[in-house]
């Protein structure tokens, strides 16, 4: 037989009132019912826990020896119900996500400051990824849920939201395609380019916009990091591509924003989970928050 919170209450409530009666009020209980109970407690723990007459109640020497174990496992029984209860209702838990370093730079940080205000409580695990490494850690479940870029292929992913990020080219003012208010991928074609590196989301778009128009790319660097390839536009090393919502567009004033005239030039975007899981409650209150953020305007 095993403990319950029932009768571990009704041995603290007889030891702190020193009396059955008082205790069977303060527990709402017949003192038949409560002297079940505590029979039933020194059954399970086989030992007399009390020591009792007509006129007074006493512990045990077993019974003073258990009473503090007694006190700290009900506090620590009743606490974990009621951390159970509040990830279940989502007012606790954490957050595990995956992201697009643009959107961990841009979106994200206002977007956990709004989920604090609402859910004090709430934790957050962010992983901020190139497109692949997010599939990856939702795959594995490292996360539950991953914004990810690409096209997002297979029946392992639960898609909960698709959209798109244009894509824009960044190039010094003093640069001859400077003067241009619109590009295209002619102009591209045209001069060196920074490009990042070929496992990120923005090259795939740029490598197969480049292939169906017939152009092939002369690529100067091909950093990881966006901010990296910002800091080589200054240089003078050539143009870079770059999601239009990344902080690192505007994040130089001397250098220039120009939009590409061409329908490829949109990152697919995805929120993803993997299939089959349930997100906890917190998260599917932070998903809710993120949906809404994300909608079109």
């Amino acid at each position: 037989m095993d403990l319950n919170l029932r009768d571990i209450r009704a041995f603290l409530a007889v030891a702190q009132s020193g009396s059955f009666t008082r205790a069977a009020v303060g527990l709402h209980l017949s003192q038949p019912a409560l002297t079940v109970q505590i029979r039933r407690l020194e059954e399970t723990v086989g030992v007399r826990l009390f020591d009792r007459n007509s006129r007074n109640v006493a512990l045990t020497p077993a019974g003073r020896a258990l009473l503090p174990l007694l006190q700290k496992s009900l506090h620590d029984m009743e606490h974990v119900l009621i951390d159970a209860r509040a990830l279940g209702d989502g007012s606790s838990g954490m957050v595990r996500i995956a992201c697009l370093p643009t959107f961990a730079a841009s979106v994200l940080p206002e977007l956990i400051q709004q989920m604090k205000t609402r859910v004090p409580r709430a934790g957050f695990h962010v992983r901020d990824a190139v497109a692949g490494v997010v599939d990856s850690l939702v795959r594995s479940e490292e996360v539950d849920v991953g914004l990810t870029g690409g096209e997002t292929a297979g029946a392992e992913f639960d898609v909960l939201y698709s959209g798109g990020d244009h894509l824009v080219a960044v190039l010094p003012a003093r640069h001859k395609l400077a003067r241009r208010k619109h590009l295209d991928l002619a102009d591209l074609a045209s001069v060196p380019l920074v490009l990042t590196a070929q496992n990120t989301s923005v090259r795939a778009v740029v490598d197969g916009a480049f292939a169906r128009g017939g152009y092939t790319p002369e690529i100067a660097c091909e950093p990881t990091y966006m901010m990296t390839a910002v800091a080589m536009v200054r240089a003078g090393l050539g143009v870079t591509i770059l999601p239009e919502s990344a902080r690192e567009v505007r994040a130089e004033p001397e250098l220039l924003i120009r939009p590409v005239d061409h329908e490829a030039f949109l990152r697919p975007i995805a929120l993803i989970k993997k299939r089959g899981r349930t997100l906890p409650p917190v998260t599917q209150t932070f998903v809710s928050m993120l949906l809404e953020r994300l909608a079109p305007e």
